[in-house]
């Protein structure tokens, strides 16, 4: 990992592993420009964040960069010339998986001397960072019917609820019109599971239609949910329709309201800090300032006990193999390439999508060529900690440390995956700006470059581009970020949060066949 520092000078390119053939402009570097530390002179226009011939690459040849594959050169690259889509070539090659051989047990703090944060304890012993009531559709049918009764809770009429962070819908686009059973089905319900127990919400109503395929009764059987005091469903169909399941609605959450408010937080471990790890709109500098920082401040959370859930499936592909080697064991790691392989094989066959090669036109304008190049900087917001377990959409997570989930690149879908697993924070990476905020849980937006910081101040947390202008290293930041971690924890509300994002967020995969 590349390490800038005010210690050392600052040039215009940046050496990230000794073996690369490329290296990557720290700025704009013009035609003619003479980079003495590399013995060329650039023959190309090249803009901050892409990558540049360090030396003649040979066409075949394995572009390379942290000493990784990231494509091959599709003609000959003289020393110099701007490297990208245009002369770089995707295709497969084969990596060598090597389970658990670099694995590394993580070096644990003791409890007395592990980070702390204020945090909402529930009666099961999981711990909150915010304190809603959650309400969910569990069909298209009835998402009016949750934001409305959502909508009817102001600021004015929560004023005496302080310690209610909100009333928030939680509506999606299916229920009905799929598959009556299986994978899509068991796969929304688990979704949905998820964010009905999660420890951010005080409590949760869910509402139906009831003629829609998702039934309530499938779902609460199939997820073990039992009506009770800080849960309670609705069927519109047997409550009298639209107006009056409105109405039944905002007087079950009136009469929520106070008990939740009896909430305080408490002093708890950072153990209990779950992080869902996001990157969207990269650019070039992503893999050397934001995701590595995240990555090191995951390192950290890690040795105080705390989770971080790597996810994006299709956006560590070609890179899967630095992970199978940190696997705690060959089946975790096993698990990871049987998810691999039914994107490859079942899920995308014939498809134009990332994982077949293609990035998005915002991640090309950013400087990168392929999804090969995407996934050497995604994968690093997991740090350099071991592997402890893999998991499906929206399974519940209870692993400690570095783990992965299988979710698609699309960032709310994966970001509504991660929470339903029970992640209590999101800190979300971002070159080119994505806007970005989720509910139940906080969104920490970091950004991987100053200039865009700056132009987007009002969405963005923290400046990862410190390192790139030389004012602090990769582990200085990964610390910043684990303490902002904590504050967020603790209740100072994130950009996102100020802003008013999150309401409609919530975006469960759907991966079934629609009729």
């Amino acid at each position: 990992m590349i390490e800038i520092s005010n210690k050392q000078s600052i040039g215009p390119i940046i050496r990230l592993h000794p073996n690369d053939n490329v290296v990557v402009a720290r700025v704009d570097v013009a035609i003619g420009t003479n980079v003495p530390s590399e013995n060329f002179t650039s023959k190309s226009q090249v803009t901050a964040g892409y990558k540049i011939a360090s030396r003649r690459i040979l066409k075949g040849e394995p572009i390379l960069k942290y000493n990784v594959t990231v494509g091959f050169a599709n003609v000959d690259i003289e020393a110099g010339t701007l490297v990208h889509s245009h002369n770089t070539e995707f295709r497969e090659f084969d990596r060598d998986y090597a389970y658990s051989s670099d694995f590394k047990p993580t070096q644990m703090l003791a409890e007395k001397e592990r980070a702390t944060f204020q945090g909402y304890v529930r009666s099961n012993g999981k711990v909150g960072t915010r304190n809603f009531i959650g309400l969910l559709s569990t069909v298209n049918c009835s998402a009016t019917v949750v934001h409305k009764i959502a909508d009817w809770f102001t600021p004015e009429r929560l004023k005496d609820f302080p310690n209610v962070d909100g009333v928030v819908a939680f509506s999606h686009d299916i229920g009905c019109g799929m598959e009556m059973s299986g994978e899509p089905m068991e796969l929304l319900r688990r979704t949905m599971a998820g964010y009905a127990r999660h420890p951010n919400l005080a409590a949760a109503l869910i509402v139906g239609l009831g003629c829609e395929r998702n039934q309530l009764k499938g779902l609460m059987d199939q997820e073990g949910l039992q009506e009770g005091s800080n849960l309670h469903t609705f069927i519109m169909q047997e409550t009298g329709g639209t107006r009056k399941t409105i109405e039944a609605g905002i007087a079950a959450v009136q009469a929520l309201l106070p008990q939740a408010n009896k909430a305080r937080r408490q002093t708890v471990s950072a153990s209990h800090l779950t992080v869902g790890l996001q990157c969207g709109g990269s650019d070039g500098f992503s893999s050397i300032t934001a995701n590595p920082a995240l990555g090191a401040a995951v390192d950290i959370l890690s040795r105080h006990g705390g989770t971080g859930i790597l996810s994006e499936t299709p956006e560590i592909y070609g890179v899967e193999h630095t992970l199978t080697r940190r696997a705690a064991t060959q089946e975790i790691g096993e698990k990871l390439i049987k998810r691999i392989r039914w994107w490859k094989d079942e899920y995308s066959v014939g498809r134009d999508v990332q994982i077949n090669g293609k990035v998005s036109p915002g991640n090309q304008i950013g400087g990168l060529a392929n999804i090969f190049e995407k996934s050497l900087g995604s994968s690093m917001k997991g740090g350099t900690g071991p592997l402890m377990e893999v998991y499906k959409y929206a399974e519940p997570v209870s692993a400690k440390g570095f783990v992965f989930m299988d979710t698609p690149g699309f960032d709310p879908v994966s970001a509504t995956g991660q929470i339903a697993g029970g992640a209590n924070l999101i800190a979300f990476t971002t070159g080119r700006g994505s806007m970005f905020g989720s509910k139940p849980a906080p969104c920490i937006k970091l950004a991987t470059n100053t200039p865009m910081y700056e132009r987007l101040t009002e969405d963005m947390d923290i400046n990862c581009g410190e390192i790139l202008d030389g004012k602090v290293s990769v582990q200085e930041m990964g610390q910043q970020i684990f303490e902002l971690f904590l504050r967020i924890a603790s209740g100072e509300p994130s950009k996102s949060e100020l802003l008013g994002l999150g309401d409609y967020e919530f975006v469960p995969w759907q991966i079934g066949v629609m009729s």
